[in-house]
């Protein structure tokens, strides 16, 4: 069969078009996450806590790949509410991915175990007239800072792996048994 000088560049053109095409998909694919990838990020966002206080105990379903469910945040709310005052406050959702993550990095199998998790301002005054250890301006009393500990998990190696992540204040008390972890600024002490 004899193409004619049309049919050839019609041929290239079809061959071109078909292979934009396949590059394209092909990179469109990259971009777009693979299945378990995508189950992943669709899977629901858990914590597990015990109040060390309160003798209280929570476990939530924070988040899910359609964001973060109204009713398990109200539920953390209340739970790491001040337990000297029963003040609620909104905790800020990124300490809860924070400490998803970080459980996720420790394969933490137990619950963390929460010292502090919201302050009053009235409640963080007393604390710092009782110890030059607490600051002025606490991220406790935003709802954006956490006191834990997690069982199984050596207090040392808990604060190495919030380090790790540089997601935000890490606070390191190995003499009250605790380590400090919040959404603020990358710093430690």
């Amino acid at each position: 069969m004899i193409l004619s000088e049309r049919d050839t560049t019609d041929i290239r053109l079809h061959s071109r078009r078909t292979a934009l095409g396949v590059l394209a998909g092909a990179a469109l694919g990259a971009l777009l996450p693979s299945s378990s990838e995508a189950k992943a990020a669709a899977a629901p966002r858990s914590l597990a806590f015990w109040h060390t206080h309160t003798r209280e105990s929570l476990e939530v379903a924070f988040a899910d790949g359609a964001g973060y469910r109204a009713t398990g945040l109200s539920r953390v709310n209340a739970f790491l509410r001040d337990f000297r005052t029963d003040e609620v406050h909104t905790i800020d959702p990124s300490l809860l991915d924070l400490l998803h993550r970080l459980g996720g990095e420790l394969r933490a199998s137990e619950p963390f175990h929460v010292i502090s998790g919201y302050r009053s301002p009235r409640t963080n005054l007393t604390l710092r007239s009782n110890s030059a250890g607490v600051a002025k301006y606490s991220l406790h009393m935003e709802g954006k800072a956490i006191d834990i500990r997690l069982p199984g998990v050596r207090l040392s190696r808990l604060r190495e792996a919030a380090l790790d992540l540089k997601l935000g204040g890490v606070g390191y008390y190995p003499g009250s048994d605790f380590v400090h972890v919040d959404t603020g600024r990358v710093r430690a002490w």
